[in-house]
């Protein structure tokens, strides 16, 4: 029968903790170099998605605000249609740009 050798595990923990401290610094540094260029494109398409998702919205809100500009420009017309209108029914006659007396 062959004779086994003990294993000496303080030295097989101190070898594994030994090529550990050398290891991970350069699994670290290599990962480094690997992934910045990867995590620098990845960060420039986001900002540029957030850009033009503020361009789109900042589009969306001008128009709104157009929307809103020639409706109210609409009901001003309408509004001075409707004063016209009056004053020809109750036959008043004036001065462009003058307003007419109160009536009580």
């Amino acid at each position: 029968m062959p004779t086994v050798l003990p294993i000496d595990l303080t030295a097989i923990v101190a070898i594994i903790m030994g090529m550990l401290t050398v290891l991970i610094p350069i699994a670290g540094l290599t990962a480094r170099f690997a992934l910045k260029p990867v995590v620098e494109s990845l960060a420039r398409l986001f900002d540029s998605r957030t850009v033009e998702d503020t361009v789109e919205i900042t589009e969306r809100r001008v128009a709104l605000l157009e929307q809103q500009i020639e409706s109210l420009e609409d009901t001003v017309k309408r509004l001075t249609e409707e004063r016209d209108f009056d004053r020809e029914l109750r036959g008043e006659v004036e001065a462009p740009g003058r307003l007419a007396p109160p009536t009580s």
